[in-house]
């Protein structure tokens, strides 16, 4: 099973009722869960509801639309480029987020730096495999929206450029 199939079965188990679900393949498992406010098992017949406590999770992203004029109203323009023609740069999976390929090396990107399509933006870690980002645009990197080793969720903004 790949990372496309398991974005695929995400996807799927958030759009329906199914609290939970495990796959199992010769060596590999994987088991998502909903976040709920109650699960409902079913322990030998008998049906029984456990209260979810959920840490909350805090981000120190932006709102995840930038370029939506009710958010441009009130801001004072930070610079001559407008927001309306920035790209974001998505994250393609739940993981870990890491500006550098390790803590003695440099980050792959900075705010100004010009990317291409191809240019390795960022490392997202994901059951224990670091995967590679790729710019899929030509441009300058205008503002890095998440910090370096915090979780990200799947199609979180992570970089935003200006297209060039």
């Amino acid at each position: 099973m790949d990372f496309k199939q398991i974005q695929e079965l995400i996807k799927m188990v958030n759009k329906s009722n199914i609290g939970e679900v495990t796959v199992e393949l010769k060596d590999f498992r994987v088991t998502i869960k909903q976040k709920e406010d109650k699960i409902t098992q079913i322990v030998g017949g008998a049906v029984s509801s456990q209260p979810v406590y959920t840490a909350p999770v805090q981000s120190t992203l932006q709102p995840a639309t930038p370029s939506s004029p009710a958010s441009e109203k009130g801001k004072p323009a930070a610079s001559e480029t407008s927001e309306t023609n920035l790209i974001t740069i998505k994250s393609p999976m739940i993981g870990t987020f890491y500006r550098k390929a390790s803590p003695d090396k440099p980050n792959f990107v900075e705010v100004g730096s010009e990317v291409s399509p191809g240019t390795v933006v960022c490392i997202v870690e994901a059951m224990k495999l670091f995967n590679e980002i790729e710019s899929e645009v030509k441009g300058k990197i205008v503002k890095v929206l998440v910090e370096d080793a915090s979780p990200v969720e799947f199609d979180q903004p992570l970089f935003l450029v200006e297209p060039s």
